[in-house]
């Protein structure tokens, strides 16, 4: 079990020096919030092409990352209080290395189940004022996970994360993330990951295309540009 110690959302607000439209930045509510298929009441964002939806409804980020942020790119504001990353989820003690694609929780009064794990994109780079802040997510691996919602219900910050089932514990996010971009034409592990039916479609793509193309896919856009 590990406890919520903070349930975050957000609204869309102008991001970076061109303003655009974002929902990154999070901040702590008290109270219970309702929890549906697409996410918590009240959290909303401001590119749904890329972010929400039903395999992106809550995000988690572990803070035990905190401290390794502050020490790597200095103080900064967004990093004195959890949201920083655009999490909807706060913890210590669960990462990357113990939390697996498919693990099943339930969290107050809804049950959830982790899809997948968070890629990151250059808006990092304008949240934390770095120019390269989203490769360094990237490379370490500190990415965070995303939840779908299997029962809808009501939770609070407080509520604890009750394991239910594993049903690929092998697969840890940090496995995935070490297929895709470290260890990335594993072919073994990519045949894998592609049969992984709990995994979205997408993650499932990226492993099918490498496997049919023998390339792995540019990431200069996701990281740099606009997207």
């Amino acid at each position: 079990m590990t406890t919520v110690d903070q349930l975050l959302t957000g609204s869309v607000a102008p991001l970076g020096p061109r303003g655009v439209p974002s929902g990154i930045g999070k901040q702590a509510v008290a109270g219970r919030l309702f929890l549906g298929r697409e996410g918590l009441a009240s959290d909303v964002q401001g590119d749904r092409k890329h972010h929400g939806g039903p395999d992106k409804a809550l995000h988690h980020y572990a803070f035990d990352h905190y401290a390794y942020w502050i020490e790597t790119i200095g103080e900064r504001e967004v990093l004195r209080r959890p949201g920083a990353f655009g999490e909807n989820l706060s913890t210590r003690g669960m990462t990357e290395d113990n939390t697996a694609i498919g693990d099943i929780f339930r969290f107050g009064g809804a049950v959830i189940q982790v899809s997948q794990g968070r890629q990151p994109c250059w808006k990092l780079n304008a949240r934390f004022d770095v120019a390269d802040m989203s490769s360094q997510v990237q490379r370490t691996g500190f990415t965070g996970w995303y939840y779908r919602v299997i029962e809808e219900g009501s939770v609070e910050a407080g509520d604890e994360l009750r394991l239910e089932d594993r049903v690929s514990p092998d697969w840890t996010i940090r496995r995935t993330w070490r297929v895709l971009y470290v260890d990335t034409m594993n072919l073994d592990a990519l045949a894998e990951m592609a049969g992984l039916a709990h995994l979205p479609d997408g993650w499932r793509g990226y492993a099918r295309k490498r496997l049919e193309t023998r390339k792995v896919e540019d990431w200069t856009r996701r990281l740099q540009g606009t997207d």
